[in-house]
């Protein structure tokens, strides 16, 4: 809102699809400026450690929201433990589930409480900041690829008001964000949590 009502030049901390659901929410036209880093989602340990030794019936906590929702089911599809219905996209939810080998309890639940309550889980999907406030993030199994679908689609940007974009100032910011140094401190910060695009 603040950028919309022309109190920011630009706004760094959402990816596209949150950007279109604001504008269409608000009747904004904001834009994207650039990308700069992917936040993939992980899969962590609870009360058992090893994706290859699964156990029937684990219980495995992921975020509620639709696009959370569904990148956690692909996650889970991408590493073989589950397999989602033709053409099941980004509006995925556990229903959509067609092969569950493992017999695998799939436990929707606020983002923010799958890293809170993974002492009760077998694992969690966790989004990377909930891993970092929680403690977790050194403990990930596996995340989504920065080849990915997910990566492509849920990639940060910042977000302009149109026509802002080729700007000096704007494009002065996106170059500094996907400098070299830049990419370095986030690589050596935030240790695959937040991955550079």
């Amino acid at each position: 809102n603040a950028l919309n009502s022309k109190e920011l030049d630009a706004n760094f901390f959402q990816h596209k699809p949150y950007l279109d659901n604001f504008n269409e929410k608000n009747g904004a036209d904001l834009v994207s400026a650039g990308v700069v880093h992917f936040e993939p989602l992980g899969v962590y340990p609870g009360r058992s450690t090893s994706l290859e030794e699964l156990p029937d019936g684990a219980v495995i906590g992921v975020p509620n929201d639709p696009s959370n929702e569904a990148r956690a089911l692909k996650l889970l599809e991408a590493n073989g433990i589950i397999k989602l219905k033709e053409g099941a996209g980004f509006e995925a939810t556990a229903a959509d589930i067609a092969e569950n080998p493992h017999n695998i309890k799939v436990q929707e639940m606020e983002a923010a409480q799958v890293a809170i309550s993974i002492q009760d889980l077998d694992f969690g999907v966790i989004n990377g900041n909930y891993a970092i406030s929680a403690n977790l993030s050194d403990r990930v199994l596996v995340t989504e690829a920065i080849d990915s679908d997910s990566a492509n689609e849920y990639v940060n940007i910042v977000a302009v008001r149109p026509g802002d974009e080729s700007k000096p100032k704007i494009e002065a910011l996106i170059k500094a964000l996907n400098s070299e140094e830049t990419r370095k401190f986030i690589e050596e910060t935030y240790a695959g949590v937040c991955v550079p695009k």
